[in-house]
């Protein structure tokens, strides 16, 4: 079933009647049950919602600390009250949307059994109710209690979207909510949508509809935070332009390191390559697990889904290469620290080592950062989706296929602002990590607007120079990693403490899981890559930080895809390819000059570049071009 549409269009609404349904359901919740008023921005005091249970009571507290996180940052105004609680329901309302989407195309892969499909006549269900019995209560309730197990089952490798205890998961909707929901997720014109990869990636474009995105383009030129600036710029990159721009990077750079002898030549079809072409192999091919692929405006992993493909080709040529050329004739010099063995040594035989790869692309390969958490939800679950068909198509059963470690997709989040938490958790450290946490926190600010672009490795090491030597002095590179990997792992682990230690309060959580995802973010920044491909936003700098992007970019700051475009030239190595889908005026208007002259011409080199016109991104009313640039310099 393509996505033509027609298609499109009825899962538009699908989308948008399932939001409305939910964001009805949770708005009530609220103020109904937990006395937090998203239109008036009042807030009950805890002490007179005497009609709830004592675990619902539970759930109210932790409401109200979550609300609590999120105004630390922003302040206490009416205006933000209402926002905040509105940001509530929203983000309970994808995170339930997502699991049940989510649960669907694991039934359609074989995955699970009828769970969602059947509702409460789901097999998977049926079999759950005869193993507990009447302990579970009613259907509606049994039913809901499964759910809630199979959430916690999923956890363990996806806890970004399944974790129950996540402040974007902690509402679920009541029976008869839940029973529109399951209605409208079960029509039969949408049921063959699940088995499709892009599904997922529809539904994250549709969430938000293209009424909201005009009215926030109608009332400010430029994005006013960081939700318009990722509502504003949700356009699904078609799969034709995808394979364009993966195949001459990704593809290309194996390519030429076999000297052509890849199957990628004939399997990638948007490779161009000259019919008589036979690049030069180098001396070393390089170890698959040493190559990073990195999409900074991710949303959900399109690129990274197809990358995905390349890289199983792409490990089996390194294993043929290995079993030709002998044990250690795979080139590791780019990580030597990760202290990779020959694979020969890792794995028995060429099949042990197709059964890991799955893992290992997630683990070793594909890079994935976004400014929306729904982006993280998703993005993490289309790559989990991706191994298990790979694993299924395999014949490695479900039993013997590895587990997936955490995977690298970051959602650049805020870093957390509560003053009085902050000062207890370095109350904790000693004099110069503390000084180092404070401005590293400093560092991060604007993150959820800037992502990427923030340049945390160009700032880094004056940070630790200033710390840990002093104001002046000087450390040589290795130094200042190994100074700031040790500082590292003393923040984490103290943050982890802090967290979990008796007493420890949900908000309090919240700042330490916060925090750690600061420092992953800062770590991605410090990672050198082989390709960049990306959808960047575009149009004018979010005002919060456009002072900074300014300083920062002085070649780039008339648009964010130019910024975006400098910037992934800067996180890759000399000959890595930066792909790109933008708008093509920024080749041939005046005030792009800088930008061609002295990034697109100066640091990278064009390679090849498709003029597509009108019509590619979906409702994006802009004239299109899909390009490579190889870095220079």
């Amino acid at each position: 079933m393509a996505f033509d549409q027609g298609t499109r269009n009825r899962l538009q609404r699908l989308v948008s009647d399932c939001r409305k349904t939910l964001t009805d359901e949770f708005t009530l919740q609220l103020q109904q049950d937990y006395g937090l008023d998203p239109l008036t921005g009042e807030v009950t005091e805890l002490s007179r919602l005497t009609h709830l249970t004592d675990r619902e009571r539970h759930t109210a507290a932790l409401l109200r600390e979550t609300l609590a996180h999120y105004l630390a940052g922003e302040g206490e105004s009416k205006t933000q009250r209402q926002m905040a609680i509105q940001r509530i329901i929203r983000e309970q309302a994808f995170t339930v949307l997502n699991r049940l989407a989510a649960l669907l195309m694991m039934e359609a892969r074989g995955l699970l059994l009828p769970a969602v499909s059947q509702g409460v006549q789901s097999q998977a269900f049926e079999l759950y109710r005869h193993v507990a019995g009447t302990a579970l209560g009613e259907t509606g309730e049994a039913y809901q209690t499964f759910l809630f197990s199979l959430f916690d089952e999923f956890a363990l490798d996806l806890p970004a979207l399944f974790d129950r205890f996540a402040p974007q998961g902690r509402l679920f909707p009541r029976e008869t909510a839940l029973n529109e929901l399951l209605a409208l997720l079960n029509d039969h014109e949408i049921e063959p949508l699940w088995a499709l990869d892009e599904t997922i990636g529809w539904i994250y474009q549709y969430f938000n509809s293209q009424e909201e995105r005009k009215a926030m383009r109608k009332a400010s030129q430029a994005p006013r935070n960081s939700r318009e600036l990722a509502v504003r710029n949700q356009f699904f990159t078609p799969r034709y332009v995808v394979e364009f721009l993966v195949d001459n990077t990704l593809g290309r750079q194996w390519f030429n390191a076999t000297g052509g002898t890849t199957p990628l030549r004939d399997s990638c079809q948007y490779l161009l390559v000259k019919p008589d072409e036979q690049p030069e192999a180098g001396v070393k091919l390089r170890d698959p697990r040493t190559l990073k692929l990195l999409d900074p405006a991710c949303g959900s992993m399109h690129f990274g889904l197809y990358a995905f493909d390349l890289f199983l080709q792409i490990y089996r040529d390194a294993w043929q290469w290995e079993q030709q050329h002998g044990p250690g004739s795979l080139d590791v010099s780019t990580q030597p620290e990760a202290g990779f063995a020959p694979l020969c040594h890792t794995y028995g035989d060429e099949e042990a080592l197709l059964r890991d790869v799955p893992r290992l692309i997630i683990e070793h390969n594909i890079y994935g950062v976004d400014i929306d958490p729904r982006a993280a939800q998703i993005a993490s679950l289309a790559l989990w989706l991706r191994a298990q068909r790979a694993w299924h198509e395999a014949g490695v059963q479900a039993m013997e296929r590895p587990d997936v470690g955490q995977g690298n997709v970051i959602a650049a989040v805020a870093p957390p602002a509560e003053k009085a938490l902050r000062e207890a958790f370095m109350a904790r450290l000693d004099r110069q990590d503390a000084e180092l946490f404070e401005k590293t926190l400093q560092m991060l600010k604007g993150l959820p607007e800037l992502g990427v672009l923030l340049r945390a490795e160009k700032e880094l090491p004056a940070l630790i120079r200033q710390v840990y030597v002093g104001k002046g002095s000087d450390l040589f590179a290795e130094q200042e990693q190994e100074t700031w990997q040790k500082a590292e792992e003393r923040l984490r682990r103290a943050l982890v403490e802090f967290s979990e230690e008796a007493g420890a309060t949900y908000q309090s959580r919240l700042f330490a899981q916060d925090a750690l995802q600061g420092l992953r973010m800062i770590d991605l920044c410090r990672v050198v890559f082989d390709v960049v491909v990306m959808n960047p936003p575009f149009g004018a700098l979010s005002a919060g930080v456009k002072s900074k992007l300014g300083k920062d970019y002085p070649n780039s700051k008339n648009d964010l895809l130019a910024i975006f475009v400098e910037r992934g030239l800067a996180l890759i190595n000399k000959g890595g390819r930066l792909g790109a889908v933008t708008s093509r005026a920024c080749f041939f208007i005046t005030t792009y000059r800088k930008w061609r002259e002295n990034i697109v011409l100066g640091i990278g080199r064009p390679e090849v570049m498709a003029d597509l016109g009108y019509g590619v991104m979906d409702d994006a009313m802009v004239e299109a071009a899909a390009y490579v640039l190889e870095k220079q310099e």
